[in-house]
């Protein structure tokens, strides 16, 4: 019988013991719920756009289609003067809904929309127009919430993507090659220790205004040391196996002996990090606009909505929503984070047994079974099995 590869989810072929790794990550169920509720709310406010905005998604004027969502009309093809299009205008619906109709979304107001239609006070309690209220300036909760969650998610991705490439590659240059090398970042590395991070930004703040791409470049250039310890320790370990040695007494150059040989068994300690580097930089970010120091005034940021609540603290529609949102995400990453750490752990990936058609495989309570999880822990260890 042909075994099959491992594949996750039927696409990404991988090892058996990444295999291994990932059916222990699915039997995590706190894990796996925790990733499940972040791709969800992650993939809803991606599409913020379609869900939240001051503009119809359809509109049938007159026999003709209009997708105001996607494409800005001048009032003109509506009858009306030269300019955008307002569709609360009360000609311009007036006109539509005469001669068609218009389909709006489900939270029909943009984040930065001063809504007329929650009375003279503000923030308003929520009604049926306003599912959380509105917030001291008259713009909607919801579409704020919605479209914050997006910014947080995508800097704090971004964040770690570029931190991470960094990090890992100077710590990876330090452990393999030591020596003068790996003193000379060690330095670097205290200088960038000893700088006061938020001084900088607020002073930088000081003088021009804050924007997404200066903060993430900002908080990179700091950020990308906490992955050089994990990662330069793993190449100093692993510079010394046997394998490393005979690769390197072959001709191996050592770009290829990093790159293949060296960097999948680094990465176990980086990949079990990166899921509370994300929660921490959506932290970060927030913690930036709750102070007054991250990014422009108006954009949608859960810290800005933090620091309306304090102001307003009576106001619970301006409390729970973010107190809930911030803090439900956080504690979604770290049960993540925990998931990825115990599916990292090579004595309890061993142990999952896989599914039929790789039957062949080795499988946990077998002499070879353990033979192989001592092995998964200790690469540098050689471990004889018998048939």
């Amino acid at each position: 019988m042909k075994l099959k590869p491992y594949k996750i989810l039927g696409l990404l072929p991988v090892t058996e013991i990444t295999f291994r790794r990932w059916l222990r990550f699915l039997a995590d169920r706190r894990a796996l719920v925790s990733m499940i509720l972040v791709g969800l709310i992650f993939g809803t406010s991606l599409f913020a756009n379609v869900i939240a905005t001051d503009r119809p998604l359809y509109v049938s004027y007159k026999g003709q289609n209009y997708f105001p969502f996607l494409v800005e009309y001048p009032e003109s093809e509506f009858d009306g003067f030269a300019g955008p299009t307002n569709y609360y205008d009360p000609f311009i619906a007036e006109e539509i809904n005469d001669n068609g109709y218009m389909v709006w979304p489900v939270v029909p107001y943009h984040y930065r929309r001063v809504v007329k239609d929650a009375g003279a006070e503000f923030p308003s309690a929520p009604d049926a127009n306003h599912w959380l209220g509105t917030d001291d300036k008259g713009r909607d909760v919801v579409s704020r919430l919605i479209y914050g969650i997006r910014v947080s998610f995508l800097f704090g991705f971004m964040y770690v993507a570029i931190t991470a490439v960094v990090g890992i590659a100077a710590g990876a240059v330090m452990g393999y090659f030591g020596g003068w090398v790996d003193l000379l970042f060690q330095r670097i590395l205290e200088i960038y220790g000893s700088l006061p991070t938020l001084f900088i930004i607020i002073a930088i703040a000081g003088l021009v205004q804050p924007n997404f791409w200066l903060l993430l470049g900002l908080l990179s250039i700091f950020g990308w040391t906490g992955y050089v310890g994990t990662i330069r320790a793993e190449f100093l370990k692993a510079r010394n196996y046997h394998y490393i040695t005979a690769a390197r007494a072959l001709g191996v150059s050592n770009a290829t002996v990093m790159w293949r040989h060296v960097f999948p068994n680094a990465m176990v300690g980086t990949i079990t990090f990166m899921p509370f580097a994300l929660a921490g930089s959506v932290t970060v970010l927030s913690g930036l606009d709750f102070l007054g120091f991250g990014l422009p005034p108006g954009s949608p940021s859960l810290g800005e909505m933090t620091r309306q609540g304090l102001a307003n603290i009576r106001k619970w529609w301006l409390v729970y929503p973010i107190f809930f949102g911030l803090g439900g995400i956080t504690m979604l990453m770290v049960f993540i984070g925990e998931g990825v750490r115990n599916a990292m752990d090579p004595r309890k990936a061993i142990r999952i047994r896989l599914p039929k058609k790789h039957v062949g495989a080795v499988q946990p309570g077998d002499a070879a079974g353990d033979a192989a999880g001592e092995a998964a822990a200790d690469p540098s260890a050689a471990v004889e099995t018998k048939p």
